[in-house]
């Protein structure tokens, strides 16, 4: 009934709108809204928003529900492991909708109030309250870009901001006797930076004459880990400590690991008969003040993982391994009060691989993440191996 009672004048409404299905109606504040009718589609939308809210209290008032929550089933025998290191992952297609005090917009909420034009503005006027890239520099100055180890770091002499291009800043620092004059190159608060968006932000970069260019952002997809450079253009890729999407919250210092930049695996690919094996021998870093890549070795390693038939979209992991530091054999039977198999255990805390098939897809990805919890991800083709 409800849906019967405002079709009538809502289908009046997209006909003047150009005979709109009406999915394909736009929200203001899109480009394709510039050319309707302003006054009709400001009418259909807040019918839209009013037919919503009365098909939610329906809802509320009559359909039967069930709370949905976890329910486990409790075994005392069973102990759980974990190692200390977490995995998170980001939305790349979440955009947040934030009021003038930074809480959520939840346009949901507001259609169950009687302010159809808040609620109306939360879907298509939503704009962040902080400004995320004044925010990352000002901790970019502070706290400068490191590597593993804290003793090799950037600490900028200048950092300007950019506005209006692919680039965020410039930053100027020594190495050595020499000024490094470096553009910097920010991913999104929300999301991956794909190989293309490092390709054009370096292109720019080299064309107005940048030594190097540093690429900051929270992930990096597969393919952009294999980008080190764009012609005579060196880029650094660092990694955005999570700590940063608390912003206001943080305190900002020059000791915390907020910027680090970790290099690439340092691995061999044996070919044995119809099978692969992975050798990891440890980490390529580059170190900035002094201009050069130095192998790293095994101890600057957590864990690492290998997809042994990566489809270029996901990472599955079908082999892990466990280095670790000082006896971790030892710590695992503690904490489980219990013997293990120690043969199982060193087939997992090791350096090399157990043996695989020749990927069908004709890659396979190795994944590494050091103590600080950084992690790196490279591909592999069957040019490695052949």
């Amino acid at each position: 009934m409800i849906w019967e009672n405002y079709a009538p004048k809502m289908d009046e409404l997209r006909k003047k709108l150009g005979g709109l299905e009406e999915w394909e109606v736009p929200r203001p504040d899109e480009k394709e809204a510039k050319k309707l009718p302003q006054k009709e589609l400001e009418a259909w939308w807040e019918l839209r928003l009013k037919r919503q809210k009365e098909i939610d209290e329906s809802i509320a008032a009559h359909a039967e529900f069930e709370y949905l929550y976890d329910k486990p089933y409790v075994d005392n025998s069973v102990v759980r492991v974990t190692g200390p290191f977490t995995v998170e992952s980001l939305d790349p297609h979440r955009m947040l909708g934030v009021d003038e005090d930074g809480n959520l917009i939840d346009p949901l909420v507001l259609m169950q109030t009687n302010d159809v034009k808040a609620a109306r503005n939360a879907l298509y006027d939503c704009k962040p309250a902080a400004d995320f890239t004044a925010m990352i520099l000002d901790n970019l100055r502070i706290a400068g870009v490191q590597q593993m180890d804290k003793k090799d770091r950037i600490e900028f002499e200048t950092l300007e901001a950019l506005p209006g291009s692919q680039l965020c800043a410039e930053g100027k620092y020594m190495r050595g006797d020499k000024q490094i004059r470096a553009a910097i190159f920010l991913g999104p608060e929300f999301g991956t930076v794909s190989r293309t968006d490092l390709v054009e932000a370096a292109r720019e970069a080299s064309e107005n004459g940048f030594d190097e260019m540093i690429a900051l952002a929270f992930n990096y997809d597969a393919q952009s880990s294999e980008l080190n450079k764009l012609g005579r253009l060196p880029i650094l890729k660092g990694r955005i400590n999570a700590d940063l999407h608390m912003a206001e919250d943080l305190k900002t210092t020059n000791n915390a690991n907020l910027f680090v930049v970790f290099g690439e695996p340092d691995i061999d690919i044996l070919k044995e008969g119809g099978k692969l094996r992975v050798k990891i021998k440890g980490v390529d870093i580059f170190k900035p003040q002094e201009g050069r890549v130095v192998s790293g070795d095994t101890s600057d390693i957590a864990c690492w993982f290998i997809d042994t038939n990566y489809n270029e979209e996901s990472f599955f992991v079908r082999h892990a391994y466990f280095l670790g530091q000082k006896d971790p054999y030892d710590s695992l039977r503690k904490t489980l009060n219990t013997e293990i198999d120690k043969d199982a255990w060193e087939s997992i805390h090791s350096d090399l691989s157990r043996p695989f098939d020749i990927p069908e897809t004709g890659r396979i990805a190795v994944k590494i993440i050091n103590h600080l919890g950084d992690e790196v991800l490279k591909v592999y083709g069957r040019k490695d191996w052949e």
